[in-house]
């Protein structure tokens, strides 16, 4: 499973600087010299360009940039990286995208973070279902036993003067085995994988799918399961004197030419609230960096407008006027109740042709809970299985967003260690876990997961490390997926059912038949009234082969699922498949019975 993390080692070339100088921290002056980023090592420092891959796992001592990380997390939309912060932290083997970093590397060669992902994808292992392990054991058990009467039986009966015939015998062991259910259990997984196939997923093997119907712990990413994904604007709000309508207008103008959805959903927001959008706004553009961390719009008039980070644009408002201490309070007030809130604040302001500058308000950006998750968690929870949101956030953020979801708990500021803990003490204490992922950070995990869905638009590594992928992407489809999962166990435990009840009825069949002659008092077994012991023989073994015949379509189709308590299950299939498992072959080899009477010689 680590073959594809293997493949990801590859050797870059590092440009390393020869004594570096705290007194140069951009390194311009340093003398750089190319060297494989196999022979780095701990306490080197590189340089690292737009375009150019990141040799080794360390910390950004100098600079900022944008970075793609997807080669790791699966995430598309890149990340800033920048000296000073917790937010320095690089993984070797990703790209920067823009400016230059001065890095420090901080792993030693075969520590690095792709290392420590292989070792915790070999150390997984998956486990075996519980269902799966009783029914190999009812399987198995039924069929030594029933091995064993036959066997025995000729020497017992030789004391009572009745010999049974080997044809006789060979009818009693095919008509008592459980041959229904072990016929039909392929079809059964079969039928899974099928209807898996249906929702655009593919299982590695039908015990994925079995093992997704013992599931009773889901660990959900936020980002893109729980959650939408992209932040979107859903409040506006002014600060100061600053009306509603400047803000909005504001807001949306310096966002008209912003491609991200982020700044899509604030010229949304400003739509719904009455803002009537220009076909072409006339200005110069003002794109975000990482350096500014701010976008905006300056207008022919001579006015510009700013919107981002709130820190970022407080400055540039003290460039040319000092803000009043009450706006800038009002302002902090708001950020705080934002981020609180689990959202991401993005103030706003302007400067006027004359250079005064103003604090207009911030928009409030929220990653929106998707509609009708909290239903879905309530059946859930109504099967008994416990959902764990797991997220990157702060426990606060990672807190609101769980209330608002409706999850039964999360894990914040998770780290792929922290996946893989948390699905191991789950396993220990008896249960089997399911959850998504697409990067090769999720991999341990996927890996060692019961149910591994791994996203088509992952990394090979997810890929290879999970039990199924999902061709759309899709990480809400693992409740389909557990849905599904729930329908075959639930298939497989009433024909199983069906499959014990039936040989009831044939002991009525078969037993009478094979010591009536010896033992005339067993003809009031013979509740059925068949013709003779040889057409009940007959009968019994012909109807066995037809019921399998008969099942498969039920087999294939599937039982219908309702999303009820275990005790609800087995009481709807004792009664349904149970009772009918015992009538069926009374009326079933009757009829058949008449048949074969009409043969000449039963």
């Amino acid at each position: 499973q680590a073959a594809s993390l293997r493949q990801t080692r590859s050797t870059t070339l590092a440009n390393r600087v020869a004594g570096y100088d705290e007194g140069d921290p951009d390194a311009l002056r340093s003398t750089i010299a190319p060297v494989a980023s196999s022979d780095l090592r701990l306490g080197d420092v590189v340089v690292v360009t737009a375009g150019e891959l990141i040799p080794g796992d360390g910390d950004v001592i100098h600079g900022i940039a944008t970075v793609d990380e997807s080669a790791i997390t699966g995430e598309s939309a890149p990340v800033v990286r920048e000296s000073g912060g917790d937010r320095s932290a690089v993984t070797g083997g990703t790209r920067v995208l823009s400016d230059r970093i001065v890095v420090r590397i901080t792993s030693k060669p075969g520590e690095t973070f792709v290392d420590r992902m292989i070792a915790l994808v070999e150390g997984a292992s998956r486990q075996k279902t519980p269902n799966e392990i009783a029914l190999n054991i009812l399987l198995a058990s039924l069929s030594i036993v029933f091995v064993i009467v036959v066997l025995v039986l000729p020497p017992v009966a030789g004391y009572s003067n009745a010999s049974p015939a080997v044809p006789v015998l060979v009818a009693l062991l095919v008509c008592l085995i459980p041959t229904t259910i072990g016929a039909l259990i392929s079809a059964i997984g079969i039928a899974g994988m099928d209807r898996l196939v249906q929702y655009n997923v593919l299982a590695m093997s039908g015990r994925a799918v079995e093992a997704a119907g013992d599931v009773t712990t889901l660990l959900l990413d936020k980002t893109g399961t729980i959650t939408y994904g992209n932040r979107r604007a859903t409040e506006f709000t002014a600060v100061g004197a600053t009306t509603n309508e400047t803000l909005v207008r504001a807001a949306a103008l310096s966002s008209l030419s912003d491609p991200t959805p982020e700044g899509v959903s604030v010229v949304d927001l400003a739509s719904t609230l009455g803002y009537d959008r220009p076909e072409d706004a006339e200005g110069v553009i003002v794109p975000f960096t990482a350096q500014t961390r701010m976008s905006g719009l300056d207008l022919p008039d001579g006015s510009q407008l700013r919107k981002g980070a709130a820190s970022a644009v407080v400055a540039w408002v003290r460039e040319s006027t000092a803000p009043s201490r009450a706006d800038l309070e009002e302002l902090d007030a708001e950020v705080e109740r934002i981020s609180r809130s689990g959202g991401t604040p993005l103030a706003v302001a302007q400067r006027s042709p004359e250079g005064v500058a103003s604090l207009l308000g911030v928009i409030h950006l929220r990653d929106v809970v998707k509609t009708g998750l909290a239903d879905r968690f309530a059946d859930l929870r109504r099967m008994g299985i416990r959902t764990v949101m797991v997220t990157g956030d702060n426990p606060l953020t990672a807190q609101a967003i769980a209330a608002e979801a409706g999850v039964d708990d999360f894990l914040a500021e998770a780290r792929p260690e922290d996946k893989l803990a948390l699905i191991r003490r789950e396993q220990e204490g008896g249960r089997l876990v399911a959850m998504t992922g697409d990067g090769t950070n999720d991999a341990p995990a996927l890996a060692q997961a019961d149910v591994g869905v791994a996203m088509n638009t992952g990394t090979s590594a997810a890929k290879e490390a999970g039990n199924m992928v999902d061709l759309d992407s899709d990480p809400t489809k693992l409740i389909d997926i557990v849905r599904i999962g729930k329908q075959l166990l639930i298939t497989r435990g009433a024909l199983t059912t069906f499959s014990i009840a039936n040989d009831v009825a044939k002991y009525f069949a078969i037993i009478p038949a094979m010591f009536v002659a010896s033992f005339p008092g067993l003809a009031a077994l013979n509740v059925m009234g068949l013709h003779s012991p040889a057409s009940a023989i007959l009968s019994a073994v012909i109807f066995n082969a037809l019921v399998i015949v008969l099942l498969i379509p039920l087999a294939l189709r599937g039982v219908r699922y309702r999303p009820v308590s275990a005790s609800s299950l087995l009481s709807r299939n004792l009664l349904i498949y149970g009772l009918g498992g015992i009538i069926a072959p009374f009326i079933g080899i009757k009829l058949i019975d008449l048949v074969v009477s009409l043969i000449p010689g039963f």
